[in-house]
């Protein structure tokens, strides 16, 4: 079975309730096994200002569903938690993103993969590096741990 990583996000309502709902609920997505789950972290909005401070984590998955087919069980998961998608990068009660689908390389309308801004993002690969230090990025060529630790040493997370 393929092997996916997805990120977590939420700054709206009980944010840990949230976080927790979504772990759960991946347990339940068909042909598909929970791995592991990253310890939740505290970080800086990005996006437009006047936003709340952001839980995230991830979570690694075994999955025989096609990438199109994970992301639409996450967007699900996203409603069932009250997710509305106002604006890009706005507040939000819960955000999931398919970042690695095994070593695959695609692009659609809905989709990316691998997600096209994870190697610059301090709150996505922190929680990563928790669960899957060793997974290479298939475009990048190299470790989620060697992508922090690029990230870590530029910017301030």
């Amino acid at each position: 079975m393929p092997h996916a990583l997805i990120a977590l996000g939420s700054n709206l309502g009980d944010r840990a309730a949230h976080l927790e709902h979504a772990r759960a609920a991946l347990t339940e997505i068909p042909q598909t096994k929970l791995l592991a789950f990253s310890g939740i972290y505290e970080t800086d909005p990005v996006g437009p200002a006047g936003q709340g401070a952001y839980l995230n984590a991830a979570a690694s998955l075994d999955t025989a569903l096609e990438p199109g087919m994970l992301l639409s069980h996450l967007r699900a998961i996203e409603q069932s938690a009250g997710r509305v998608r106002h604006e890009r990068w706005g507040p939000r009660t819960l955000d999931l993103d398919l970042l690695l689908y095994g070593d695959c390389v695609m692009q659609t309308d809905d989709l990316t993969v691998p997600h096209p801004r994870m190697t610059e993002r301090w709150f996505v690969l922190k929680p990563l590096a928790d669960i899957a230090p060793d997974v290479v990025h298939p475009v990048a060529c190299k470790t989620i741990a060697q992508l922090l630790d690029e990230v870590e040493k530029t910017s301030n997370k």
